[in-house]
């Protein structure tokens, strides 16, 4: 999936995380960058201050379901729509009247139902074009292997109008990569939040 334009699209999913999240926002507003973030329902509705803090900066919201089940999508389309529902609740209660124009399955696993229930509450169902799998390591491996692994796979797998997938979530070598992926990537591509 693409931007649809000649940018290239951060995305965060997970959040929001109490310890990561904050670092996250603080490198983006260093970098004068903007982001979607991807939030889980109940992460929003345990820390509502992020949720603040995120639209007050001015980075796009999108629902990432209440609990991140990776098998919601089969679930009856009731239960979906449910589900969605309660995350948008979540983030509304930080944020009212917030915009909550997309959402992303979590795994990328999407249905028919899943893609219907999301459009039907009005929001636009979003993939991504570079999965850098900065979730994909084991917790002894921050000996800067796993942030060079990061930084390597945005460097090559990034294009014109690409979204790219990380995560704010329980990820500290996610803010280090970025501290090197950001500067690399404004020096070649507009970087936007999702419109």
């Amino acid at each position: 999936m693409t931007t649809g334009s000649t940018s290239v699209a951060l995305t965060f999913d997970d959040g929001p995380d109490p310890v990561q999240t904050p670092k996250m926002l603080d490198l983006l507003k260093k970098e004068g960058v903007k982001a979607t973030f991807c939030l889980v329902g109940e992460n929003a509705a345990a820390h509502p201050d992020l949720v603040r803090r995120i639209a007050a900066e001015g980075h796009t919201l999108c629902n990432h379901t209440w609990n991140h089940s990776l098998t919601l999508g089969k679930q009856k389309p009731a239960a979906i729509r449910a589900d969605l529902a309660k995350t948008n609740e979540a983030i509304r209660a930080a944020v009212p009247g917030a915009q909550i124009k997309y959402m992303r399955a979590p795994g990328g696993n999407f249905t028919p139902a899943f893609v219907k229930a999301a459009t039907d509450l009005g929001m636009t169902s979003i993939y991504w074009r570079v999965d850098p799998r900065d979730w994909d390591h084991t917790t002894d491996s921050s000996d800067g292997t796993h942030e060079a692994r990061v930084i390597k796979a945005v460097k090559k797998k990034v294009t014109v109008g690409a979204i790219v997938l990380s995560h704010d979530y329980g990820q500290p070598d996610t803010i280090v990569a970025y501290k090197t992926v950001i500067p690399w990537l404004k020096n070649r591509y507009n970087l936007i939040a999702l419109p």
